[in-house]
């Protein structure tokens, strides 16, 4: 028997994803059976079985392939030298994946993921995974916070809670309004990050102008 690439394992594997968030996208996650996945993908029982057990192995990789391009932008921006530019460029990346219309039938079945979670402690602890993607942006806001740069009143892991709460409500608002306006909400993203940066550059000129006023007298 020939063997199996791994290129060709990934595409089987990703036939079977895409053809479950077919299914999901169109009926919902609990009238979507694995026989309808099955009969979606257009490959035998044996072959997807072979890949996942059931349903909520699908909806296990589907939030973990996710996670997975979500850390590796996340990674980018903390890593910049200029938090503030690092953080512009992920709202940029991030809301312009938000305006591909395929993805946005997929956030759609992210959203009801979110729900199943709910009751679902599998799926749970798959999605409890995702947030420990708060974990590297918390360390970059507290180093931050040392340098001066964001507000020592600020608490780094309540921002990094908020900024994943911009992203994923703007998802959910997406998913019930499809009109929603990307270029708009990204411009207040924009104006926030500028906020939260620009107070200590606002106050270490005001020092300045102080102790220069000082030094004259």
């Amino acid at each position: 028997m020939p063997k199996i690439s791994d290129a060709h394992r990934g595409a089987r594997r990703q036939q079977v994803i895409d053809a479950a968030i077919a299914c999901f996208g169109r009926q919902g996650f609990h009238r979507t059976s694995m026989q309808d996945i099955i009969e979606e993908s257009r490959m035998s029982a044996g072959a997807i079985y072979r890949y996942f057990p059931g349903k909520d192995a699908i909806v296990e990789a589907i939030a973990e392939d996710r996670h997975a391009q979500e850390s590796a932008m996340l990674a980018a921006a903390m890593a910049h030298e200029d938090l503030a530019t690092g953080l512009h460029q992920l709202a940029r990346v991030y809301f312009e994946w938000l305006r591909d219309p395929a993805e946005r039938r997929r956030r759609r079945v992210t959203v009801q993921v979110w729900a199943e979670a709910l009751r679902n402690d599998r799926v749970a602890a798959t999605l409890a995974r995702g947030m420990d993607q708060r974990a590297p942006a918390t360390r970059a806001f507290r180093a931050a916070r040392r340098r001066g740069q964001l507000p020592a009143s600020l608490d780094p892991d309540a921002l990094s809670r908020f900024m994943l709460a911009v992203i994923q409500g703007f998802i959910l608002q997406q998913a019930w309004d499809p009109s929603a306006d990307v270029d708009r909400f990204l411009a207040v993203v924009d104006r926030v990050i500028d906020g939260l940066f620009a107070a200590p550059r606002q106050i270490s000129r005001k020092d300045a102008k102080k102790r220069k006023g000082s030094s004259r007298r």
